[in-house]
């Protein structure tokens, strides 16, 4: 998925999503929030177990965090990173 928002940053087809993201002047801001606006709604659907709701609001979230951390000019290698030392660190 994450080689597809990047394809979509450099190519920027029309009428797509993605790309209304990357070139919208209010685009960051729109992604950070339907961040919280996805958030707000995967815990409602946690709350409520409704795994159907849960696993689409969550695949929400996994989809703008990969298109800001492609605006931020970061990479899952640098997520990985992170994850990666966090867990060294619970491992000690």
């Amino acid at each position: 998925m994450f080689a597809v928002v990047e394809e979509r940053k450099e190519t920027l087809p029309e009428d797509s999503y993605t790309t209304s993201l990357f070139t919208h002047e209010k685009g960051e801001n729109a992604v950070l929030e339907k961040l919280g606006e996805e958030t707000t709604e995967l815990v409602l659907a946690a709350k409520d177990d409704d795994r159907e709701e849960l696993a689409h609001e969550a695949a929400d979230i996994v989809y703008h965090l990969l298109v800001l951390l492609s605006m931020k000019e970061m990479t899952l290698d640098d997520l990985r990173a992170e994850l990666a030392e966090r867990f060294e660190h619970q491992s000690n």
